[in-house]
């Protein structure tokens, strides 16, 4: 194959290399997504979105000419700018607001995760997907024994990140009124005129510990939820909304489950990550133990502001994916369902039920946030991957044989992931 391709590294032009060494490259992390390509040492410059080099062929790019495939340009001219021979592309102050913009973002949260970790001892998998779902304006479950830090880091997220934050212990005799709020009967002194009062409850607040939310009964679960699902409660015919942003961290724990009320899968399916929380290293838990028998007080900044998180929100939903990511993210969601012919035999001998297409939407939310914390305004396959386990685990679910077989939904994820390929270019 005739090697006339040539492409951008740190602003230097490389090449020439075949089509097929284009692709490799990318496969191995040596070139970045996003890079500026040409066809010859006088072509045009293209760029390649995501794993979709040369994608659908050589035609379809010379067809473009300076134009990005699946409107790309956002991505385009933090790498074209290197370029010797720049190209006029249109929304260039647009493009380069957003890429200042994420860049400020990448580096905001890299000192979130600086100021948390003054406090929190390893977890990083855990802080990581916890702050995705904030961007993301979703909401999480983790599953965890007692004593791993679950409520400090909470708490520490709120502090550091200047949002008000409460904690709903749930037990069986919990009311909804206990979290929503409830109206008092106010009497003015003098006249002897009365009249209803809402006074609200924890669940006005940014951020939401609901801890061991399956010890208490459906109908507090469910007024949780719809809470969650609505962003605001009606009381008295009238609407009170809950302040933005709002984000709610749920816990369970797995090892006791006597005189509990696991959620149903239709509850389940509002959180957006369901996270393992598993005990820590070695290493960390020699520095756990050190720093919480001693006297250590520490001071968190706060470093970013409650509207500048609802910005933030905004900016990670306007970064843009290429039909190649989403097709990806829906043929892994699409799947999981047993009911598919198409889908692998595992998939139909193991599970009873699939993932549904809010699946398919966290996939792509949590993609962004990846990219944008990150310091990119491109996403790629592999961010779709980073999410799939806690995006899909309470999706899923394992029949019989699975659980005769010792399969858990774990494995089935691991595997899926393995069998679905990307798109082909």
């Amino acid at each position: 194959m005739e090697k006339e391709w040539f492409y951008l590294k740190d602003g230097v032009e490389k090449g020439p290399v075949a089509r097929q060494d284009l692709r490799k490259l990318a496969e191995e992390d040596k070139i970045s997504l996003g890079t500026a390509i040409k066809r010859g040492k006088d072509g045009k410059w293209l760029v390649a979105s995501d794993m979709a080099w040369i994608f659908p062929s050589v035609s379809f790019w010379e067809s473009k000419k300076n134009i990005a495939v699946g409107n790309m340009k956002t991505a385009i001219l933090s790498v074209l700018s290197n370029s010797r021979e720049q190209q006029k592309i249109p929304d260039s102050t647009d493009a380069d607001k957003m890429i200042s913009d994420i860049k400020g973002l990448s580096e905001s949260f890299n000192v979130v995760k600086e100021e948390i970790g003054k406090v929190i001892v390893g977890q990083t998998a855990v802080i990581d997907q916890v702050m995705v779902a904030i961007l993301s304006g979703g909401h999480c479950l983790i599953l965890g024994v007692p004593g791993l830090a679950k409520t400090l880091l909470v708490r520490c997220l709120g502090e550091v990140m200047d949002l008000e934050f409460n904690r709903i212990q749930f037990t069986p005799d919990l009311m909804p009124s206990d979290i929503t709020g409830t109206e008092v009967l106010d009497e003015e002194i003098g006249s002897g005129k009365r009249s209803l009062r809402f006074v609200k409850g924890p669940i006005f607040t940014n951020i939401l510990l609901a801890d061991e939310i399956n010890r208490t009964p459906p109908k507090t679960q469910a007024a949780l939820l719809e809470a969650m699902q609505e962003r605001h409660v009606t009381s008295g015919g009238m609407r009170f909304d809950i302040p933005a942003p709002f984000f709610v961290l749920a816990t369970q724990n797995p090892i006791e489950q006597e005189g509990t009320y696991p959620l149903p899968e239709a509850q389940l399916d509002r959180f957006m990550f369901l996270i393992r929380m598993d005990y820590p290293e070695r290493k960390d838990e020699i520095r756990i133990i050190s720093q919480t028998t001693a006297n250590r007080d520490v001071k968190l900044n706060r470093v970013i502001s409650g509207s500048r998180i609802i910005e933030i929100q905004k900016m990670i939903r306007d970064i843009p994916v290429s039909d190649h990511v989403l097709s990806y993210a829906t043929d892994i969601v699409r799947m999981s369902r047993p009911v598919y012919a198409e889908s692998p035999e595992f998939i139909r001998k193991n599970l009873t039920y699939g993932a549904g297409p809010r699946a398919g939407q966290y996939l792509i939310l949590a993609a962004k946030a990846w990219a944008g914390l990150n310091g990119r305004v491109n996403v790629c396959c592999e961010d779709v991957r980073r999410s799939v386990p806690s995006v899909l685990f309470h999706r899923i679910a394992c029949n019989f044989h699975a659980a005769g077989e010792g399969i858990g939904p774990t494995d089935i994820i691991n595997k899926l992931i393995k069998e679905v390929p990307e798109p082909a270019g």
